[in-house]
């Protein structure tokens, strides 16, 4: 299903905010003349990837480098396949985290400021050109590693562009490149130091952005203080190429053998009690099934996303999200309109019944859990929908 809608600077800005309030899941797809485009990603209404703009490469390297400066970039291995995807910058990001070579915070920090950045480029775009905004709810982030507040962004990027304007740079992108015109003139004007490091600099080749980076600085301050020399035509700003990387390409091979994995039903326990995860895991691996444990509620969707369970064992009450606010919000992913929700409860009463039904769940069982109960509710619901049935029953 697809949403398209053309609009000015003023307004499109108005799209984010529906996605948050829709609760959105899927892509924001923006373009605009000439050819330039960007993806939001979208889980829950909230971003959890953005890619496209002008220097993605560059963009990806800048953000390695200041973020995990462990990781050698030139030496990462992936495939032709990897490398064409959308959003190969999310994919490398995601196989890097699997190989323990970065941490989710430094996923998290290179998230938000990827999208901060694509965001400014937007805003800054949108005051010359119509912006096209268009939805389209194909999800291709099944497990998002980072939830991005759509609101929180665009109130900083806003604050950017407005630093921007009032430094009198709206018409220069961050994404142009200083080269130096006029040598002679500059000596006239800096330090022999200063001199030096313009005519090393400015060169051409960096971005502002990238500048910014190397002298260990934002892009306004650098930007800023270039701008005397821009105006006398001491310094010119070009529009460069972007820099992909050399990556060592791997050759598909076929995959080992492996083992016979578990065919029965799968099932994930959302509990922040780990005994009472390890209790109803050994139930269920007793009795032929796979079981996923959850301890921690803000990982519980992006767990579900993942696993994409047979059914649910949910606790109700949890610190930070209760099991209501989970189960409100996993009725409203679609694959899991119809995946049985089992709320597990100390406290058996008419109000959480009551409520609990509204909120979507599907049956309750009071603590302590026994094995009775579990598989008793287990072969009551997952007896006419699972293929594996036989070592349920």
């Amino acid at each position: 299903m697809n949403h398209h809608e053309t609009m000015g600077a003023n307004n499109f800005i108005d799209e984010f905010h529906k996605c948050t309030q829709l609760q959105y899941n899927g892509q924001l797809k923006i373009e605009s003349q000439p050819g330039k485009s960007w993806t939001f990603y979208y889980r829950l209404g909230r971003i959890v990837w953005a890619s496209g703009g002008d220097h993605p490469y560059r963009r990806w390297r800048r953000y390695m480098m200041q973020y995990c400066p462990g990781v050698n970039i030139e030496k990462i291995s992936c495939s032709s396949q990897e490398l064409s995807l959308d959003y190969w910058d999310y994919n490398l990001l995601e196989k890097l985290y699997a190989q323990q070579k970065i941490s989710r915070e430094q996923i998290n920090l290179i998230t938000e400021h990827c999208i901060s950045e694509l965001l400014f480029d937007i805003r800054q775009q949108a005051n010359f050109q119509s912006i096209s905004c268009r939805r389209n709810q194909d999800i291709i982030l099944e497990a998002p590693m980072s939830f991005t507040s759509a609101d929180m962004s665009l109130k900083e990027m806003e604050e950017s562009w407005t630093k921007w304007t009032e430094a009198g740079l709206t018409n220069f992108s961050p994404n142009l490149a200083p080269l130096l015109r006029k040598p002679e003139q500059l000596k006239q004007h800096v330090s022999s130091n200063v001199y030096q490091n313009f005519v090393k600099l400015m060169n051409g080749k960096y971005a502002l952005r990238d500048l910014a980076f190397i002298m260990k600085q934002t892009v306004l301050p650098v930007t800023r203080s270039l701008l005397p020399y821009i105006l006398k035509g001491i310094i010119e700003l070009l529009e460069i190429d972007d820099k992909p990387f050399q990556f060592t390409k791997l050759e598909k091979k076929s995959p080992p053998n492996k083992p016979s994995q578990p065919t029965g039903p799968l099932v994930v326990c959302i509990d922040d009690s780990p005994q009472v995860c390890q209790m109803l895991e050994q139930i269920l691996t007793r009795n032929g099934m796979r079981a996923v444990s959850v301890q921690d509620p803000i990982q519980a969707l992006p767990k579900l996303i993942e696993h994409k369970p047979d059914l649910i064992f949910l606790d109700l009450v949890m610190p930070v999200a209760s099991g209501y606010e989970i189960c409100s919000q996993v009725r409203r992913i679609s694959m899991f309109a119809e995946t049985p929700v089992i709320i597990l409860t100390g406290s058996d009463g008419l109000v959480d019944r009551v409520r609990a039904k509204v909120v979507g769940a599907t049956e309750f069982i009071s603590k302590p859990v026994v094995e009775d109960k579990v598989m008793g509710v287990i072969r009551k619901y997952l007896q006419q929908t699972s293929p594996a049935n036989s070592t349920v029953n």
